[in-house]
């Protein structure tokens, strides 16, 4: 390839990996994967008006990128990432009992009726080897809003480089 495509692929690259970037943290702030809506709570121990999951933030401070001269991957190294972005089902664990056990004695010791006080009661009560649902609430992947993004990142890049107006018919 010659220096003038390869500065293309570039700048594309680069285009490509900040913008979508910005639009996969954003997902945090529609609370969707772009127009797929994520499932509200259904914790009584958490404000039904606060965002999804961003209790910490961390989450969304996660997604990263790696670029080479014709590639980007988004990623994030958090455990808990995967679960939150497909969604799926954990085994309660004795540890898991141990950490709601925990939890409810922190909440018992604020007020022994308060919904986040059930809540720890009803988690801790969990059977070793059942099940917790955790919906899928994707932040982070493909769609057709990331295609037509990333379309139209080539297509700016590229009229930018020939200096011409072209329509591409796509389907």
């Amino acid at each position: 390839m010659n220096n003038e495509v390869k500065r293309i692929f570039r700048n594309i690259i680069n285009d490509i990996a900040v913008d979508m970037k910005e639009e996969f943290d954003q997902n945090f702030e529609r609370e969707a994967f772009f127009s797929e809506k994520w499932q509200r709570r259904k914790s009584p121990i958490r404000d039904k008006d606060r965002a999804i999951l961003t209790d910490s933030a961390d989450l969304r401070k996660s997604i990263s990128f790696k670029t080479t001269d014709n590639s980007i991957t988004f990623y994030t190294t958090l455990p808990y990432a995967e679960i939150h972005n497909d969604g799926g089902e954990i085994v309660v664990t004795e540890r898991m009992k141990g950490f709601f056990r925990y939890k409810l004695r922190l909440a018992y010791r604020k007020d022994k009726s308060s919904p986040e006080t059930e809540f720890w009661r009803m988690m801790s009560m969990k059977k070793v080897g059942s099940t917790i649902v955790i919906p899928r609430r994707r932040f982070l992947g493909k769609s057709p809003e990331v295609e037509k993004k990333v379309r139209e990142i080539i297509d700016k890049n590229l009229t930018e480089f020939f200096n011409v107006e072209f329509e591409i018919n796509r389907k």
